[in-house]
């Protein structure tokens, strides 16, 4: 067994001067830097099915970088894998239906932004029927048009920006992630357990796209074999299961390169279309938080409302909640009559903690807070206890305090403090040199929970995104 060893990689060092660690052909990348928030709420390896959800939504803002321009209207009729709505600019690009049923309203926010799409679902499902598909007898061409049709395209994104890839781009890689390790994150190994074949189908339909490889991030602590991709196993705390993370530690971007990921569990739909020959968006999601008394798997829908997936297991409260759509550091606040993310496996319910009226507020040294700095005295009942931590800030927003704290928590070979600040000062040399190009708003999530400043930093790192994606085109 040959092996090699990895190193940290240092400060404004190429990434090709430090080790990796290969056991059997996988690359072993030891992550040090991060932060496992322990959370009550964890689901149990179980699964259920929810409650039949009476309405489906379609959410623009789920697909970042897309300026929708909607196909239907009140009243149309619709089938599974129907278009609902195209990007003006990227016109192949389209999202498709869900489920079948009838289009309720199409929802407009100020300046007539779509904010969804919602649809009534059939009581029996019909589907468009695509037709199954070899990966091997397909051309380049010929997958990719195919995945643009039926709206499977929409689930890939591409860095730099973090948006829904370019079609008429070709990567130099894909990376696929394969594990998540957010806050009560759903196991990746449990749930693919018995969908390996279609996540292997489009691993292979993946390689298709790339005259580069398909990296696939996977955990140390859940392995999960797979024969289509090169598999790279990560081991360390949170942020490690971002794609962002992996993307540095693997073969980081270089200006002008372009590099796409996915999920592996959207992953499955491109599998299950290619081996069905028509869209199947059913999800295995994780209902958490300390406000469930129930913690576990459901069996859902992509789109579905939080009623019917939270139905019957959230403990009664007279205090309000906060609904989550994904996880406590990057998830949507839906509201308990919101919908579940297009991309989303989870959804977290935990105290707003609007009615606390603690003495002292934040300075309180409450032996039952969380801290990552022992500012309170839990850190001394161990690091295995686990925290019911709610909505609140807990403190003001301030002026950037530089002290590394950011960097503490940020495994990437990047300054984040200093890119915020160029971010904020829109310094376009100084984002270039300090590796805007290889971030994500997710990327950011651990450095605003530690930040005494209370920056809203993943939106500082969206707008500094969006602002240098205009300014380059």
């Amino acid at each position: 067994m040959g092996v090699r060893f990895y190193q940290e990689p240092k400060k404004n060092c190429n990434f090709a001067t430090n080790f990796i660690f290969y056991i059997n052909m996988n690359h072993v990348v030891k992550i040090k830097k991060g932060l496992d928030i322990q959370l009550q709420g964890a689901p149990a390896l179980q699964i259920s099915n929810s409650k039949e959800s009476q309405l489906y939504a379609i959410i623009p803002d789920d697909f970042t970088g897309m300026t929708p321009k909607v196909e239907v209207k009140a009243g149309d009729k619709v089938q599974a894998g129907s278009p609902i709505m195209h990007d003006k600019s990227l016109t192949r690009v389209v999202v498709t239906s869900p489920v079948s049923g009838e289009i309720v309203a199409v929802e407009r926010g100020e300046r007539r932004k779509v904010m969804k799409i919602t649809i009534k679902p059939d009581a029996e499902q019909q589907a468009i029927d695509f037709g199954k598909a070899s990966v091997d007898s397909m051309t380049s061409d010929e997958l990719k048009e195919l995945l643009l049709k039926s709206g499977m395209f929409a689930f890939i994104k591409q860095r730099p920006y973090d948006i829904i890839a370019n079609p008429d781009t070709t990567p130099r890689d894909i990376f696929v992630t394969a594990f998540d390790s957010a806050p009560l994150a759903p196991s990746y190994a449990f749930v693919l357990k018995e969908e390996l074949p279609y996540l292997e189908t489009g691993l292979k339909a993946l390689a298709k796209l790339t005259p580069g490889k398909v990296y696939v991030g996977v955990s140390k602590k859940e392995p999960i074999a797979v024969k289509n991709g090169e598999t790279v196993v990560f081991d360390g705390p949170h942020p490690a299961g971002n794609v962002g993370v992996q993307i540095n530690h693997i073969a980081p971007i270089n200006k002008g390169e372009i590099v796409w990921t996915i999920n592996a569990l959207d992953l499955l739909f491109i599998g299950r279309l290619l081996e069905k020959g028509h869209v199947d968006y059913s999800r295995l999601v994780a209902v958490t938080g300390s406000e469930v008394s129930n913690p576990h798997y459901v069996r859902t829908c992509a789109g579905a409302s939080i009623a019917s997936i939270t139905d019957g297991l959230v403990k009664q409260a007279a205090y309000d909640r906060r609904y989550i759509s994904g996880n406590v550091l990057t998830g949507v606040n839906a509201g308990a009559d919101g919908f579940l993310g297009a991309r989303q496996s989870q959804v977290t319910v935990i105290p707003e903690g609007n009615d606390c009226n603690e003495f002292m507020g934040w300075a309180s040294l409450n032996p039952n807070k969380y801290s990552m700095s022992h500012s309170y005295f839990s850190w001394l009942r161990g690091k295995k206890r686990r925290y019911a931590i709610d909505a609140r800030v807990r403190g003001g927003e301030r002026a950037i305090i530089m002290s590394d704290e950011y960097d503490r928590v940020f495994p990437m070979d990047i300054y984040p403090e200093y890119l915020i600040k160029a971010i904020l000062a829109f310094d376009i040399d100084k984002m270039e040199n300090l590796g805007i190009y290889e971030v994500a708003p997710e990327d950011f999530a651990l450095c605003e929970f530690v930040d005494t400043s209370k920056l809203e930093l993943q939106q500082i790192v969206r707008n500094g995104l969006d602002r240098l994606m205009k300014e380059m085109n």
